[in-house]
């Protein structure tokens, strides 16, 4: 029996400026975000625990998520981000554009 192919990964822009990006990505179970490359430093707080596989030119790693424990990765990462679990997973991450103090 043939199984559909996942569903995207469900992104909603919460904040979009010259500073920082916030995005909510919603996934359900085996949804991905497809190939991407983070041309910022970002820091990702799940929203609930769950499990991302995540597809790197290294191959494939495993994460273990928890609601409210957030990581940080440097700009230039490139993968394709997978829920590896049976719920849904969400996750906000805010992608950081500027440093410093802001303009007055």
């Amino acid at each position: 029996m043939q199984q559909d192919a996942p569903a995207d990964a469900v992104p909603t822009i919460q904040v979009d400026n010259e500073r920082v990006r916030v995005v909510e990505w919603r996934f359900a179970p085996g949804a991905h975000t497809g190939w991407h490359v983070h041309e910022y430093d970002y820091v990702v707080v799940p929203q609930t625990d769950g499990l991302l596989k995540i597809d790197t030119s290294d191959g494939w790693q495993r994460a273990e998520l928890t609601a409210g424990v957030p990581y940080y990765r440097q700009a230039g990462v490139e993968h394709d981000v997978y829920n590896g679990g049976e719920k849904e997973l969400v996750f906000v991450e805010v992608e950081i554009k500027a440093h410093g103090i802001a303009p007055a």
